[in-house]
């Protein structure tokens, strides 16, 4: 019997986030839209749903007058990362 993949990071985008947040300390909206390649509004929309569940920290914060959004992947989203590979693992007999 196959593990569940976990619906929340099965998205492409957000698998892409928390793989790049996988590897740093933290990063910001826009080096992360640049990166995926996504949309503002897309990825708006898909760090929510990460921030939600645990997996994500997000701040926001202004340098001068610009805001700046930067994302750190949680203790959880580092779990939750952990049990999709070993789940993926299990699809590809690894």
């Amino acid at each position: 019997m196959f593990k569940e993949l976990d619906p929340l990071l099965h998205s492409q985008l957000r698998l892409a986030v928390m793989s790049l947040l996988l590897g740093t300390e933290e990063a910001d909206f826009v080096y992360i839209r640049e990166k995926t390649g996504a949309t503002a509004g897309n990825l708006s929309v898909q760090l929510d749903k990460l921030s939600e569940a645990g997996y994500i920290a997000v701040a926001k914060s202004f340098v001068g007058k610009k805001p700046r959004t930067t994302c750190q992947i949680t203790a959880m989203g580092r779990e939750a990362m952990a049990a999709y590979v070993e789940a993926l693992k299990g699809y590809l007999n690894l």
